[in-house]
Parts: structure tokens; sequence; C-alpha cells
């Protein structure tokens, strides 16, 4: 599913227009972008959450040169469905 799908199905079960809809999964997405931008998670119950993990620094290798590097250490965003979600998901 892509966005313009997912914005069709959003204002169909919303009873909203397409364009209200488009609106408040750009709203929603913007929320997640800034919160984690902040450090911060997003939980919704029965779905999952949204969060930040701090990866440690570590050697790697130029697959090109063979040479060995140094990755910096970084934020990696997260995502870990609920119970109720993998098992929707398992089925």
């Amino acid at each position: 599913m892509n966005k313009q799908q997912l914005v069709s199905e959003v204002a169909k079960r919303a009873g909203l227009s397409k364009k209200e809809a488009a609106a408040a999964v750009d709203a929603f997405v913007q929320v997640v972008k800034e919160a984690l931008g902040s450090k911060e998670s997003v939980r919704l119950i029965g779905f999952g959450t949204f969060s930040v993990r701090k990866r440690a620094p570590r050697k790697g290798r130029n697959p090109r040169t063979k040479e060995p590097i140094d990755i910096p250490e970084r934020y990696a965003p997260v995502f870990k469905p609920s119970t109720q979600l993998r098992e929707i998901v398992n089925k």
C-alpha cells in the first residue's frame, strides 16, 4: 500500500474527504518525525512503538578497497510492533 492508497482508505473509513484524510496522514507523519528527531518515542497501543536507538561506533570495511574504516556512532529509527499486530501478521 502506498500513500495514496492509505489516504483513500483513511478517507473511506473515517468519512472524510481525500483532502482532509491527506492532511491527517501528513500531520501524523510530521508529528512522528518531530518526536523521533527529539529522541522521543511514539507509542500507539495495539499497533507498536516508534523509537530511536543509539548505534555504537564500530569498525567496518570498504567493500571496494577492502580497507578498514571507522563507522561513527549514530541514531537510528526503530519500530517495535505490538503483540496484537504480530498476531494479526502471523495468522
